[in-house]
């Protein structure tokens, strides 16, 4: 039967989050309230003091006098004041050692800032030894290695998978709401992990999204021009007023490498038959070093964004990319066009440029009109059984054995599929 183009490749090649391994039913330990403790701060967030105080009074009741810093152990008390935060991680799980650097990273760019921020350890290692290994690469806070404490914790915080990150705030973002994927989005400026926060950085990529500012698109934090495969540099302003195509792919793809010769071929026959070239394309890589973004571009005739450009990871956030390859088109206005450039491309080849709603519009109604025009069902002197007409995507003929597209005359019984024009009718039915 009529198939369509190959599947995309989802960016990550590492397996969904590790579920924890099955603990015991955590024991229910009573304990009287304690005292009031100089690791709280008075203050207006009465919830988020609450829940340091919920924390304090599980660490107490396990017996837990102090906190681990590297080999050192400290008093509680250091986290005075600051936004408290708990990484359940473990050594043996991949998406945990996967996560660490990045929060590394994040954690590091936050105490330059000054802010009060600490991240408190809590192992779900099987033993001591693996606790200790993955606390070197850590510069924050941990709580001593106990299985006891483990369960308490846990079951406390509902930590049901890891890695889990829980900010002990009163608007916190939870586990259901991904703070790891808000984390791995947006870094640092994820501080302070809060609901309110993940709004604004919402609204603000929303906002590059349809504001139709390509400057402010490509070039928000990184550098101010894209590159040819030759090294040229084009500067983003000379591209306003071109219809845009940002291309996300990578060379490790064989999807990306098949749709880029399918684009590749779309695009010089747009440039062909454009004077004034008001077509361009951009590739935005996830290509894992240099040489591999180096051979990927070699292979295109259009432009990229560099290797080195922060950007790039800013525009798969913005558009919300998945999968690769995706075509994400921008109208001559700077305003998104479509996001499905690549299913658009493969449909309609260069037919449908400018890619306006309108000019895809057209498209439609002629392939609509072309269908009416044709029978329901006919029977042919190729085929023992009854032809019916479908639509699909993309199909290759079984007579002329060339690609065909939209309209097919197919067999219900076999794999079979016919062009309307390869039909040798023997009456129509």
């Amino acid at each position: 039967m009529a198939t369509e183009f190959e599947e995309p490749e989802t960016l990550h090649q590492f397996e969904e989050p590790e579920t924890l391994h099955q603990f015991e039913e955590p024991a229910h330990i009573l304990w009287k309230s304690l005292p009031p403790t100089p690791f709280l701060m008075a203050g207006p967030d009465y919830q988020a003091n609450q829940e340091k105080n919920d924390l304090l009074q599980i660490l107490a009741a396990q017996g837990v006098e102090f906190l681990l810093s590297g080999q050192e152990k400290v008093s509680p008390i250091i986290c005075a004041g600051k936004m408290i935060c708990l990484f359940f991680s473990a050594n043996w799980c991949r998406p945990c050692r996967t996560f660490t650097p990045l929060l590394v990273q994040l954690y590091n760019t936050l105490q330059k800032r000054d802010e009060k921020l600490e991240i408190i350890f809590i192992s779900l290692d099987h033993d001591k030894n693996e606790f200790e290994q993955y606390l070197q690469t850590m510069p924050w806070l941990a709580a001593p290695y106990d299985t006891e404490l483990q369960k308490q914790l846990c079951d406390k915080y509902h930590v049901d998978r890891i890695p889990s990150f829980v900010p002990l705030c009163g608007d916190g973002i939870s586990k259901q709401d991904d703070l790891i994927g808000f984390i791995e989005d947006y870094g640092a400026e994820a501080f302070p992990f809060t609901r309110k926060r993940r709004q604004e950085l919402k609204a603000m990529d929303r906002a590059k999204r349809v504001e139709g500012r390509l400057e402010d698109l490509l070039g928000n934090r990184g550098l101010n021009y894209v590159i040819s495969r030759h090294g040229g540099k084009t500067p983003i302003s000379q591209l306003v007023g071109k219809t845009i195509g940002l291309y996300f792919g990578a060379y490790w793809s064989p999807p990306s490498r098949s749709f880029t010769a399918k684009l590749s071929k779309v695009y010089k026959e747009i440039m062909d038959k454009t004077e004034d070239h008001s077509l361009e394309v951009i590739l935005v890589s996830t290509d894992r070093n240099l040489v591999e973004f180096k051979l990927n571009v070699a292979d295109m005739p259009w432009l990229a964004i560099p290797y080195e450009d922060e950007s790039q990871q800013e525009l798969y956030r913005i558009f919300d990319v998945k999968t690769i390859p995706t075509l994400v088109l921008i109208g001559a206005d700077g305003k998104p066009a479509s996001e499905n450039g690549r299913g658009l491309v493969c449909l309609y080849g260069a037919e449908a440029f400018p890619f306006t709603e309108e000019r895809i519009e057209e498209l439609e109604a002629a392939v609509k009109k072309e269908g009416e025009e044709l029978a329901s069902k006919v029977e042919d002197i190729k085929h023992e059984h009854v032809l019916k007409l479908e639509l699909a995507k993309a199909y290759v003929c079984d007579f002329c054995k060339r690609q065909g597209r939209f309209w097919a005359f197919s067999c219900d019984a076999c794999d079979y599929d016919l062009h309307p024009s390869c039909v040798h009718l023997i009456s129509n039915v």
